[in-house]
């Protein structure tokens, strides 16, 4: 989610960078974009489908990054309490372990 997030970011800024640098007024007053001849209603829609991508790539990349995370923070809860019960296991394998050397033999 995170990459997808950053790539419609760059996609957009890219799409934003281009009409900027790019952009030509022809002599026959038509609009060229990387070399194709637009008109306003396709430039404008350029421009919206960027800002939308990009602000689509923040939310997606910010809902990604807190995803992953939760996921961390889940992870490394685990392995604590993991850590915890096998300390615990190994403490009662030991005094069960004790307790039999102090039992008589018969």
């Amino acid at each position: 989610m995170l990459i997808l997030g950053l790539l419609l970011v760059t996609g957009g800024a890219l799409l934003i960078v281009a009409a900027v640098f790019t952009a030509e007024l022809t002599d026959g007053g038509r609009l060229e974009l990387l070399g194709t001849e637009v008109g306003a209603l396709l430039l404008f829609l350029l421009g919206v489908g960027a800002g939308v991508a990009i602000l689509f790539g923040i939310s997606v990349s910010k809902f990604g990054a807190k995803r992953q995370l939760a996921r961390r923070r889940e992870t490394n809860k685990l392995n604590e309490l993991n850590e915890k019960l096998d300390r615990a296991d190994a403490e009662r394998r030991r005094d069960l372990d004790d307790d039999d050397r102090d039992r008589p033999h018969a």
